[in-house]
């Protein structure tokens, strides 16, 4: 009697669905599915990986740098306004509105958007503009570099893209 107690419970889990063990081997053998498919597509010679990376690497990374040294610069005025100093008013507004339009463009460079050449002109006006505040305070270390960043940026952006 307990022979069929056992085997009718039995029963009764396989009637419930899958098992847990059962999905965690179905889950498996997908993504071993997945992962071999597209190391084999990877492997093929007529895989391109010509846009896997950035067309402009330079400029990418000068648009980078230039992210960087524009949150010290802010940063830096911050701590200035902390201290009831608003000189760096002006200069951390530039820096800021150069974060936003240069993470951005960053993000389309990365990519390798066909938007690159056109909000690249948009790139250069804020930069320039950010520079020409930045080095009223060269004083400062950190707005000296943020407008030296973006005055590469510029000169990135006329070497690669006119």
């Amino acid at each position: 009697m307990s022979d069929q107690n056992s085997t009718s419970g039995i029963q009764t889990d396989q009637n419930k669905g899958i098992s847990r063990r059962g999905m965690l081997l179905g889950l498996s053998a997908a993504a071993g599915m997945v992962y071999t498919g597209n190391s084999m597509a990877a492997m093929s010679p007529h895989h391109d990986h010509s846009k896997h990376s950035a067309q402009q690497p330079d400029l990418l990374d000068a648009v980078n740098v230039c992210l960087d040294k524009g949150q010290k610069c802010i940063a830096h005025c911050l701590v200035s306004f902390k201290e009831k100093e608003t000189e760096l008013a002006e200069c951390a507004a530039k820096a800021h509105e150069m974060q936003a339009i240069c993470d951005g463009f960053s993000y389309l460079l990365a990519s390798n958007s066909s938007h690159v050449k056109e909000y690249a002109k948009v790139c250069v006006k804020v930069c320039e503009e950010c520079e020409d505040e930045c080095m009223k305070h060269k004083k400062h270390k950190e707005c000296k570099a943020c407008g030296e960043a973006c005055a590469a940026v510029v000169d990135q952006i006329k070497l690669r893209l006119s």
